[in-house]
């Protein structure tokens, strides 16, 4: 296994499907990268570019953003992990996708919110979307840990 992906959105899940794909990456000296996709710019009708408030507030969450995907690619590799980090824009699913196929990623592994039938029905799931359009494994974290 040489590559791994770990897209995370900073939910509870995420420290768990971190340490899931570090042992991984440790267990078969693989390379980890860590995906955060973030929405797209806002569409606005009659706006060229966007109110200035807008942009300014979009440009300060993508450098947060920014900041937490590298600090935990920086934790990672000072653990001794071969890791970096990607921030994306665009639509969740596909941009995952779109990365694994880019990387030639062996596995993905990503974390599962635990939503109820009725809101996967309505919203679906972007996890299952993942394990139906990957063309490589997935490992899917459970929100939390009934297991322990």
């Amino acid at each position: 296994m040489r590559s791994i992906l770990v897209p995370v959105d900073f939910s509870e899940v995420s420290e768990r499907v971190i340490e899931q794909a570090a042992a991984l990456a440790t267990a078969f000296s693989s390379k980890l990268c860590l995906l955060h996709v973030a929405a797209p710019d806002p569409a606005f009708v009659g706006w060229e570019p966007g109110p200035d408030i807008v942009r300014h507030e979009r440009a300060t969450n993508l450098r947060d953003e920014h900041r937490r995907i590298q600090d935990k690619a920086d934790a990672l590799r000072s653990a001794g992990i071969d890791a970096q980090a990607l921030l994306v824009q665009g639509p969740t699913l596909e941009t995952i996708l779109d990365r694994a196929a880019k990387l030639d990623a062996d596995v993905i592994v990503i974390g599962s919110h635990g939503h109820g039938a009725l809101y996967r029905a309505l919203l679906g799931s972007v996890s299952e979307g993942i394990v139906r359009g990957s063309r490589c494994p997935v490992l899917i974290v459970p929100a939390d840990d009934k297991a322990g």
